[in-house]
C-alpha cells in the first residue's frame, strides 16, 4: 500500500493498494457505490456491502483518511471519495488437465486499487453546514471501525469439553435439589399411608395365595376316592356255588 498527496494533477490523498487477489471486474462495481460520496457514508456503504472485497475497500479507505489526517492535516468530516478505481496487475496463468491428454490455461488475475480522497470547498461545506444545522441532524466525526472477525469452524469438540462439564455439573446440582424436596415431601407424609400400603401388600398377596392350592384340592379328592375303593385281590381263587343237595333242601 502506497500513499501519496497528488495524483494526474489533481489535489487530493491517495491510498493504494496493489496486487490484490480479484479481478478489477468485481472491484469497480463496489467502487462505484462509493464515488462522490463523504467518508462517514462510503465507510457505512461498504460495512454493509455483501461482497468480499467490501473488506479489503474499507481498510484501504480508511488509511486514505488516516493519510490525509496526519499528512494534511485535514479532519475526516470535511473530506469525501473524489476518486476511486482499479486497474489491472498480473495475471498468474496457471495449468487444468482435461481430456484426451489435453489442458485448458487458468487465468487469476490481480488488480491495482486506487482511492483518493479530498477536502470539501469552503462554498460546499458552508452548504452541508447549513442543511444539517436545518434538519438538526449532525454527523460527527466517523470513527474506523473493523468488522468483527468471524470465528473458523472447528471441526474437534476438545475445546469445548470445559463448557459440556459445567453444563453437566449445573445438571448434576439440579437433580441433587429435585432429590433433597423428594426426601422432605416423603418424611413429612403421614405414617398412615405408609402402614395402609403395607396392609394394602398384604392382601393382595393373600388373594393370590388361594388361586395356587386350588389345584392341590382335587389331587387329595381323588385320591380319598381311592383310598375307600375296596381293592381286588388278583391272587385269591373265585369259589363257585355249589349246587344243592336233597337234603339240604329237606
Amino acid at each position: 500500500m502506497s500513499t501519496g498527496n497528488s495524483i494526474g494533477g489533481s489535489v487530493g490523498t491517495v491510498a493504494r493498494l496493489r496486487h490484490v487477489r480479484t479481478s478489477p471486474t468485481k472491484v469497480r462495481p463496489v467502487l462505484k457505490l462509493i464515488q462522490g460520496q463523504d467518508v462517514a457514508t462510503a465507510r457505512d456503504t461498504l460495512t454493509l456491502c455483501e461482497r468480499a472485497i467490501a473488506a479489503e475497500l474499507e481498510k484501504l479507505l480508511d488509511s486514505a483518511i488516516a493519510n490525509a489526517e496526519h499528512n494534511d492535516n485535514v479532519p475526516a468530516d470535511e473530506l469525501f471519495v473524489a476518486r476511486a478505481y482499479a486497474d489491472e496487475g498480473p495475471t498468474a496463468k496457471r495449468w487444468r488437465p482435461r481430456a484426451r491428454g489435453r489442458g485448458t490455461r487458468i487465468r487469476k488475475r490481480t488488480s491495482h486499487i486506487t482511492i483518493v480522497v479530498a477536502r470539501y470547498d469552503d462554498e460546499e461545506l458552508a452548504r452541508r453546514r447549513r442543511a444539517e444545522s436545518a434538519s438538526g441532524v449532525t454527523r460527527g466525526r466517523p470513527t474506523r471501525r473493523r468488522r468483527p472477525r468471524r470465528e473458523p469452524v472447528h471441526d474437534h469438540d476438545h475445546d469445548h469439553d470445559h463448557e459440556e462439564l459445567e453444563v453437566a455439573d449445573v445438571e448434576v446440582d439440579e437433580v441433587d435439589e429435585v432429590d433433597e424436596v423428594e426426601e422432605t415431601e416423603a418424611e413429612a407424609a403421614p405414617a398412615k399411608k405408609s402402614t395402609a400400603k403395607k396392609s394394602t401388600a398384604k392382601k393382595s398377596t393373600a388373594k393370590k395365595a388361594p388361586a395356587k392350592k386350588a389345584p392341590a384340592k382335587k389331587t387329595t379328592a381323588k385320591k380319598a376316592a381311592a383310598e375307600t375303593a375296596e381293592p381286588v385281590a388278583e391272587d385269591e381263587p373265585v369259589v363257585e356255588d355249589e349246587p344243592a343237595t336233597e337234603d339240604e333242601e329237606a
